[in-house]
């Protein structure tokens, strides 16, 4: 859809069969754990490249460019790449302390693990929300580049509300390429049975809506949680909300 035209927050059941949604920051609150996971980890590893020396810090801008929404090891791969660094890719088997791109993947990982063991909270007006589609007769499904969207549903007590979850284990293991590529979106919603044109889209990263915009989906809604709603509507978000209990369904009665 385009995005220049005045979009309704209401979803008309009537239009679509399914909505997609991403998970840290759309279901759960954890994005904002990705986001000081990954300062922690990139300005740990520039601070030990400089040896001593200034650095530039990896920032919240950085981020949001280079890495929200993506697979972990694009993340790291694409960062490195805007500061001219190279490292060789690694294997994922590599442990944290290998200077690699699996390596320092694995790094951000293993403390966004220990932060996930403290507990998730889900984000109560999107669970609502979900249940509301579900009562009126629109399926759900989830698509989260990072490997660990089962352990974060798990600790969530989500898992139920979707029928379909498509995530970085799929990635890695099926070779599907990770966001702003569409693949993960359609293969959700293939798995559905049901034609992109018949779906929505619902994203907080700008590589999610890119992609919800690539995948010609019915509506892409962008979620912005971080002051960034022009940048989601420029890439693609055909609505813009600040939390999902904007959004309302309409009922499959009317």
């Amino acid at each position: 859809m385009s995005g220049d035209a005045e979009v309704s927050t209401t979803i008309e059941p009537a239009a679509l069969d399914a909505v997609i949604f991403d998970l840290d920051g759309v279901i759960t609150d954890t994005a904002e754990v990705h986001l000081q996971a990954w300062i922690r980890m990139f300005n740990g590893f520039l601070e030990q490249r400089a040896d001593g020396g200034d650095y530039v810090p990896f920032t919240k801008d950085d981020y949001f460019e280079h890495v929200d929404g993506r697979p972990r090891y694009d993340g790291v791969r694409t960062f490195l790449q805007s500061r001219d660094i190279e490292l060789p890719d690694g294997d994922p088997s590599d442990s944290s302390d290998a200077l690699t791109v699996c390596g320092l993947g694995n790094r951000k990982n293993d403390d966004f693990r220990k932060t996930l063991a403290e507990g998730v909270d889900p984000y109560a007006t999107s669970v609502t929300l979900i249940e509301d589609l579900h009562a009126n007769g629109v399926a759900t499904a989830l698509v989260s580049s990072s490997r660990n969207a089962g352990p974060v549903l798990e600790a969530a007590g989500l898992g139920h509300l979707f029928e379909v979850r498509v995530d970085g284990n799929d990635v890695i293991e099926r070779g599907l390429p990770g966001k702003p590529d569409p693949a993960l979106f359609l293969d959700a919603a293939k798995q559905l049975g049901i034609e992109p044109g018949r779906a929505a889209i619902v994203e907080d990263a700008i590589s999610g809506v890119q992609a919800g915009s690539a995948g010609n989906f019915a509506l892409v809604i962008g979620v912005d949680r971080t002051g960034q709603a022009d940048e989601l509507r420029a890439n693609g978000a055909d609505v813009v909300v600040s939390d999902l209990g904007e959004l309302t369904v309409a009922s499959g009665d009317s």
